[in-house]
């Protein structure tokens, strides 16, 4: 087997049915996987931050599911949240993942979830949610928006350029079509069916996950425990990148300890993350880009290593 650099992202794809999704994986050692599933909308470049600091632990799998990041919808049809379940199932069974840790963002916490809890009992040991959604006593659109643009106002620069590239490559439609799914499905009925041990993380200023309902989601959970980061928002796993990773990979180590290392997280608090070299950056985007209009799977694993790379460099 060809090693490759901490930094390279080999992409492919696996089908069911009539979509398939996008599989970006960084590193090849390590004998559990970490499985990034994003939330509505955006693509797995949310993850580039934090996926940088889980490879020393393990593969990083993050996907660009069906609709999103520039993969194509199915034709005449939506997708609902158990169908993008099922397609993260056979993306883990494809790849012969035992074990995986599953990490979801946003809608990806229903996603995961759902997998989780139709799955045969051990399949998943550890399960991470950040920011999950959709809280039950806000359901309804307006105040999810008002919650998510409330949120927004403490999100990085870097955050707003990447939702805007991904919300592009969405499209008004396919959003508009996915987002009665999200709002629909009922995250707090499928809590209780969960047997890994689930870390819910959610940012200080994350206004779609306000702290009672983070409560009640862990109550909900068999085997649970919270974590609020520091002034972070909706986004916590790029600002906050190193933080969210050490509680990460510390679940995954001890799913069932009483609580994580609390004075080593401390210390990391006033971290600031790292900042790619512009011209690196939008290069790479630029050339993953062309891989996605061009359908060209080795150029947008090259745009995404020299993305991975640009981060690397800054450090």
């Amino acid at each position: 087997m060809v090693r490759r650099t901490a930094t390279e992202v080999a992409v492919d794809r696996v089908q069911l049915g009539d979509v398939y999704a996008r599989v970006s994986v960084v590193g090849d050692t390590g004998t559990r996987a970490f499985v990034l599933v994003p939330g509505i909308g955006v693509s797995a470049n949310y993850f580039e931050q934090l996926a940088a600091e889980l490879n020393e632990f393990g593969p990083v799998v993050a996907l660009d599911l069906p609709g999103f990041g520039g993969v194509p919808r199915p034709r005449g049809r939506g997708m609902g949240i158990g169908e993008y379940a099922e397609l993260v199932g056979t993306v883990i069974d494809r790849l012969g993942l035992r074990d995986p840790i599953l990490v979801g963002h946003s809608m990806g916490t229903q996603i995961v979830a759902e997998l989780a809890a139709h799955s045969p009992k051990d399949t998943f040991r550890s399960m991470i949610l950040l920011g999950p959604v959709v809280n039950p006593a806000e359901r309804r659109l307006r105040t999810v928006l008002l919650r998510f643009l409330q949120s927004c106002r403490w999100e990085s620069p870097r955050v707003a350029r990447l939702a805007i590239y991904a919300y592009l490559l969405c499209g008004p439609r396919w959003f508009a079509r996915t987002l009665p799914e999200m709002l629909a499905y009922r995250i707090e009925e499928t809590l209780p069916k969960i047997t890994a041990s689930t870390l819910i993380i959610a940012g200080e200023y994350d206004r779609l996950c306000p702290r009672p309902w983070l409560e009640r989601a862990a109550e909900l959970l068999p085997r649970s425990r919270i974590w609020i980061i520091p002034d972070g928002a909706h986004s916590v796993m790029h600002a906050q990148a190193e933080q969210v990773a050490k509680l990460c990979v510390e679940h995954a180590r001890r799913p069932d300890a009483p609580d994580v290392d609390e004075a080593e997280l401390a210390a990391d608090e006033e971290d600031t993350p790292a900042h790619a070299e512009p011209a690196k950056q939008l290069a790479g985007q630029a050339e993953e880009l062309i891989g996605i209009i061009t359908n060209d799977d080795q150029k947008i694993a090259a745009g995404k290593t020299k993305q991975a790379e640009a981060l690397e460099d800054d450090e």
